[in-house]
């Protein structure tokens, strides 16, 4: 990722319902929850949750799919772990003690779909 494009996508996560939001989509794991139970979940008007929604999309973080009349939409779990690799890039000065960033690995669970990120050890000295 280029320092353009995580200013970006740091501003797309810098508005406290597009925030809450994007935590939506990645507790919801690939599997991602249609619009209409996002704007249910969050409490906001279908026309502020399509603006919100264009927002992340323009910045990466967030693909979406039509499946009939119901648009599904998912956190790109690809695009968060590179956002991530890029802030914590050379992390500590590169000492040994500080862990290297764990990607993201979803999980599926039996009938659904779930999020598992994984823990990061960090050993500050």
């Amino acid at each position: 990722m280029e320092l353009n494009e995580s200013i970006v996508a740091l501003k797309a996560l810098a508005q406290d319902t597009r925030l809450a939001l994007y935590r939506l989509l990645v507790q919801a794991g690939p599997e991602g929850l249609p619009v209409g139970e996002l704007a249910a979940r969050l409490h906001v008007p279908d026309s502020t949750l399509s603006a919100h929604l264009r927002v992340l999309r323009t910045a990466g973080l967030v693909r979406d799919e039509r499946r009939g009349r119901v648009i599904q939409c998912r956190a790109d779990f690809a695009r968060m772990d590179a956002l991530l690799a890029y802030l914590t890039e050379n992390c500590c000065a590169g000492a040994i003690a500080c862990a290297v960033p764990v990607p993201c690995k979803p999980l599926p669970t039996h009938g659904a779909e779930r999020h598992e990120t994984l823990p990061r050890t960090r050993q500050r000295r």
